[in-house]
This record gives structure tokens, C-alpha cells and sequence, in this order.
């Protein structure tokens, strides 16, 4: 069976044809993460949501005009990578461009589930063609089957909005860690994704080209992709060098990008949207972690208001205190 979908969006042809190939715009409406080879031949892998990846291969691929890919799922064994095709053509019309999705090879059910996806997903680039943003994705707002590699990619869906927003003005205000301007922390957190990458056997270099979301959205993708393949039973090498159980070191990395997310949210005068649930989750591995870390990475636990959220209250168990108090 097949699903068709068409938009009309009200941009040109181009720039719909770089909504739909080009990473830093694909996170805007569909993906957390995107890696994208764009080229006859070349491949796709998008963490659509946290702990859900789609990946294949290009087929065809016409500049600003059309492209053909292979569509399946990570660990899927009624549809995996390439297992079924995916044609999406874009085409000038009356007010900017009309965007038509094919998705072809599906069963019944196939077709059925992926038709509810590409629903959601078109009415969120409908929505940032229109007016620039499309917001928070639902679909990834409470992930289930939480694992410190999922909770790293919720965290940094959670923390995307957050690097978008920040202005020029926003460089040299303070944040809850006192040592660090917004600037100074987010070129901070580049260099830690490179060392957590880095422990989970990655080179995770950074192009210090493309905007700051565009840096540690790529950074943080291949720190993720490389913990994705680590035995979390076993140990991976620390600072120094020193051998630590990987299970610890892996919840790391979330924490790292949501705490750093809520500081540069601080230093901006931003909200954070995070889910209740995935604050519970990170507040269990907060509790293995932030303690011996007290005194160098973390500060003493600070004490909450009284109607603090559930990030706020995590904010404080690691040492912080909001600007505003």
C-alpha cells in the first residue's frame, strides 16, 4: 500500500527543498537529530523522536525538485532501513510551493501508522514555513522506555529551543554558573560533548561554522550515536584515563545537555519545556552523580522555592540557585 500527503507552503521551491533535506532546518519540524549524505547513493539517519530512528538511502536525488530515499526503522524487523520508498517532489504553485509525499511498500497497518506521522510532521512544517517556528514537538515531550541514550535525545530536544532563541544580547549575561556567561557555557557544553563522545570512543569534533544550535545539535548527535553502541555493563575510560562503569558515565550526557539547557535559559529569560517525566528520570541519575561530584562539578544542594517545578527542583539538587532569587 502507499500514503499520499501534499502541503502548500509559502516559501519558494528552494527553500522547501531545504526544509526538507537540510539537518539544521529538518530539526525545526521533524527529527531531533539528522544526519543527511544527500546524493544518489548516500544516506539518512534522523532520531525522529527519542529512541526512534529512521534511516536509508538516497535513490534520486534532484536539486530543489525531487528525492527518493529508502524508509525503516531501527530494530525493526517488519520494516528496516530501506524497506520501503519514500518519494517526495516539490513543485511552484500560486503562492509559494506545493510539497507532495509518496510513501510506498507499506502493509495496511504500515500505512495506517505512518499516515498518523506524516500527518504530525506535515502540520509542523506547514506551521514553521508560515511563521518561522513550529515549536515543541509533542511527540517527543515524555519519551517511554527511558535509557540514558533516549534521555540524551529528549534532553536535547529540550534544549534545541533554547540555543535557537538566544540573540547576540543574550552573550554576555550571566547564568546560574557563576563562571560562565551564556557564551562562555554554551562554548563550555561544545567542548563536554566532545569529551563524552570522546569516552564513548567517538572523534567528535567541532566545525565552529553554523549557528550555536546547528554546533551542539551536531556535536551532541554523534556523542549520542556513539553511547548508543556502548555495553553499558561494562566500564569506558574516564578523566585520565581511568577506567569508570559505563552505565555511570552514560548518564552524563543528559544531564549535562538539560542542566546546561536550564542555566542558558536562566541567563536569557527563556522557559524550559520538559516533561515531568523525564525530569524523574534524570533526577534518579542526578542522585548517582552529582554527589561525589560536589565541591568541583556541582555545588552544594540549594534549597528550592516552595513552588518550584520539577526541573527547578533538579536545578537545586545539582547546586543551583535561579538568577532571579
Amino acid at each position: 500500500m502507499s500514503y499520499t500527503k501534499r502541503a502548500i507552503l509559502p516559501v519558494s521551491p528552494d527553500e522547501a527543498f531545504a526544509l526538507i533535506t537540510e539537518p539544521e532546518r529538518l530539526r525545526r519540524w521533524q527529527t531531533v537529530s539528522a544526519v543527511v549524505d544527500l546524493r544518489a547513493g548516500g544516506s539518512y539517519q534522523w532520531t525522529v523522536t527519542p529512541g526512534h530512528i529512521a534511516a536509508g538511502t538516497f535513490r534520486e536525488v534532484e536539486p530543489g525538485r525531487r528525492i527518493v530515499f529508502g524508509w525503516g526503522w531501527d530494530g525493526s524487523a517488519d520494516l528496516p532501513y530501506d524497506g520501503s520508498t519514500v518519494t517526495v517532489t516539490v513543485e511552484p504553485t500560486e503562492g509559494g510551493s506545493l510539497v507532495t509525499l509518496v510513501h510506498e511498500g507499506l502493509t495496511e497497518e504500515q500505512a495506517r501508522s505512518h499516515a498518523e506521522g506524516w500527518d504530525h510532521y506535515f502540520a509542523r512544517l506547514e506551521r514553521l514555513a508560515a511563521t518561522g517556528d513550529a515549536g515543541p514537538d509533542e511527540w517527543a515531550y515524555a519519551p517511554e522506555n527511558l535509557t540514558p541514550v533516549v534521555a540524551a535525545e529528549a534532553a536535547l530536544a529540550v534544549l534545541q529551543p533554547i540555543l535557537r532563541n538566544l540573540t547576540a544580547e543574550d552573550r554576555p549575561r550571566p547564568t546560574p554558573c557563576a563562571e560562565f556567561t551564556c557564551h562562555e557555557l554554551a562554548e563550555h557544553l561544545l567542548t563536554s560533548l566532545g569529551q563524552l563522545g570522546a569516552m564513548a570512543g567517538a572523534t567528535v569534533p567541532d566545525s565552529a561554522a553554523g549557528s550555536l544550535e546547528d554546533r551542539v545539535s551536531t556535536l551532541a548527535g554523534r556523542a549520542i550515536d556513539a553511547w548508543r553502541t556502548v555495553d553499558l555493563a561494562g566500564t569506558v575510560p574516564g578523566p585520565g584515563g581511568v577506567q569508570m562503569p559505563a552505565s555511570f558515565a552514560a548518564g552524563i550526557l543528559p544531564l549535562e545537555l538539560t542542566l546546561h539547557g536550564w542555566d542558558l535559559a536562566q541567563g536569557s529569560g527563556q522557559s524550559v519545556h520538559i516533561s515531568d517525566e523525564l525530569v524523574d528520570y534524570l533526577r534518579g541519575l542526578a542522585e548517582k552523580i552529582v554527589p561525589g561530584g560536589r565541591g568541583s562539578s556541582f555545588a552544594d544542594e540549594a534549597t528550592p522555592a516552595g513552588d518550584a517545578t520539577a526541573i527547578d527542583r533538579l536545578a537545586a539538587f545539582s547546586g543551583r540557585t535561579p538568577l532571579a532569587a
